[in-house]
């Protein structure tokens, strides 16, 4: 999703676009946060923990975002790293320039490990057999196997920094975590785009994969429960917060109603650091520890099962919305900064993970 965003911010003759100096950091400051979670990593070869340091070092955002950026791909790494394969994509795919040196852009994707399907099955009958008979706590035991079922599909991250012609440096910095088919919760995201010194866009959300409408217990259960909407109408207590509304009729379809879609504008550049510190931060965090707890994985006596069905669905709706993402994303804003070559060599790993090849 990081790039639908751009096409009104490149192309748009909003104040919002005023020159943004480069902001070329030195090593990061949170290296110990960032050590934590590459001791997991072990068994990569030296190559492979530098292009993951490099891509955690999001090299050209403040050192508050920068921190807002590692913590939370850290927590997401740290939490799931029993369901997530090691990042296997191409070197020129992982850290990328366009010909001239004016666009760079650092790409993280870690698919998820899959459940075998004779293991599914079994642990869907099981499932079924509990929730049917009512089977005493001495046998509740059993159903917790049915959290052995691997909901991630992957894990993405990207920063991208671009030079425009007219002066403005563009940066956004994303994280994205797709479920697959064995659950039907929503996934997760989280995106910071800024080409000012003084504001930004946010994007933060669970977006649904399932008709609201026809399906009201699962706005109940995921976004009502959860109260997911009080950081938003938070967010926009603050008088530098207003919402955000994107062009594009796909992107407003996609999110949920309680997405925080906000846009910041601070007097200074010192102003939005400390709204980013102790606002969006906050509520950043506490968004992805909901979906950790309540999507990511099943709390014990809330155990969903997916009929073929209904998974049959699930499959088709998000390979809908991954294809559609890149031809209105990606497809249309990589060629022009980064080249048709790198361009396509980028795009077509990236359909490699969304499954829409």
């Amino acid at each position: 999703m990081a790039m639908i965003f751009c096409n009104t911010l490149l192309y748009s003759s909003s104040p919002f676009l005023s020159p943004l100096p480069s902001i070329r950091s030195k090593p990061s400051r949170f290296s110990k946060r960032v050590l934590t979670v590459q001791a997991q990593f072990q068994s990569m070869d030296q190559n492979d923990l530098l292009l993951r340091q490099k891509f955690m070092e999001f090299p050209y955002v403040s050192p508050t975002r920068r921190e807002l950026m590692v913590d939370l791909m850290s927590t997401l790494e740290d939490r799931l790293h029993s369901q997530l394969l090691p990042c296997t994509l191409p070197t020129d795919v992982r850290n990328f320039k366009n010909p001239n040196g004016s666009a760079e852009a650092s790409l993280h994707i870690r698919s998820g490990e899959k459940s075998s399907p004779v293991k599914e099955q079994n642990l869907n009958v099981l499932c079924m057999l509990v929730l049917k008979f009512q089977l005493h706590d001495s046998d509740r035991t059993r159903v917790q196997f049915c959290n052995e079922l691997k909901h991630i599909d992957f894990v993405i991250g990207s920063w991208i920094h671009v030079k425009i012609p007219t002066g403005v440096s563009l940066n956004i910095t994303s994280i994205s975590a797709f479920l697959n088919s064995s659950t039907e919760a929503p996934n997760f995201v989280v995106e910071l785009i800024q080409s000012s010194p003084t504001s930004l866009v946010l994007i933060l959300d669970l977006p649904h994969r399932k008709d609201l409408v026809r399906h009201p217990d699962y706005l109940q259960t995921y976004y009502q429960d959860t109260a997911l909407d009080t950081r938003r109408q938070s967010l926009l207590k603050l008088p530098e917060i207003k919402p955000y509304v994107s062009p594009s009729l796909f992107v407003r379809s996609a999110f949920s109603p309680t997405a925080s879609m906000l846009k910041i504008d601070a007097d200074e550049g010192e102003r939005l650091e400390e709204i980013l510190r102790e606002h969006v931060s906050p509520a950043a965090k506490q968004v992805l520890e909901v979906w950790l707890e309540r999507c990511a994985k099943e709390e014990e006596g809330e155990e969903r099962v997916v009929g073929e069905e209904e998974k049959l669905e699930l499959e088709r709706r998000d390979k809908s919305f991954r294809k559609k993402s890149i031809e209105e994303d990606l497809d249309l804003q990589f060629p022009r900064m980064f080249g048709d070559e790198v361009s396509s060599r980028v795009i077509h790993a990236i359909k490699e993970a969304f499954g829409v090849l």
